[in-house]
């Protein structure tokens, strides 16, 4: 499906099969095409970039396509990637974490650090952990794939 290029997010880089490999969803995905382009809320002589997930109803564009920044996207990638490492290990706290720390990690960018950690005002945290760790197992084929593309492109960059 080919992605509009008349709206205010301006693809340059796209995928417009994305819905082949959407993870569980492969073939039978509402998000159609990732676009990396000029960011919508771009000003007169402030070009920024972001990547786009372009959804689709079956019928029209749909508004809950998402536009991000490219660093936000980033910033998700970092955290899924500690958040599946915090879970190679989580079985050993009997609730699958330690509620006398909540913090998992301190990873330091741009002079401060995003803090991860579990949500601890979630009030059913205890099933929620759970439910998680059942859903990143079961997608953990899908997951190693994309992280070995991922490590493998890092190292390509030289990272």
């Amino acid at each position: 499906m080919e992605i509009p290029t008349t709206l205010k997010h301006k693809p340059v880089i796209v995928v417009e099969n994305y819905g082949e490999v959407d993870g569980r969803k492969a073939n039978d995905s509402d998000a159609q095409g990732l676009s990396v382009g000029l960011a919508q809320w771009n000003d007169r002589g402030n070009v920024e970039v972001s990547a786009k997930v372009w959804r689709h109803t079956g019928e029209k564009w749909s508004r809950q396509s998402e536009e991000l920044p490219l660093n936000r996207v980033l910033d998700l990638a970092i955290l899924v990637c500690r958040t599946s490492l915090y879970f190679q290990d989580a079985y050993r706290f009997p609730k699958y974490y330690d509620p006398e720390n909540m913090q998992i990690d301190r990873i330091g960018m741009q002079g401060s650090a995003m803090t991860v950690e579990v949500c601890d005002n979630n009030p059913l945290i205890d099933t929620d952990i759970r439910l998680l760790a059942d859903a990143l197992g079961k997608d953990g084929e899908i997951m190693g794939e994309r992280f070995r593309i991922l490590s493998g492109l890092l190292k390509d960059m030289g990272y």
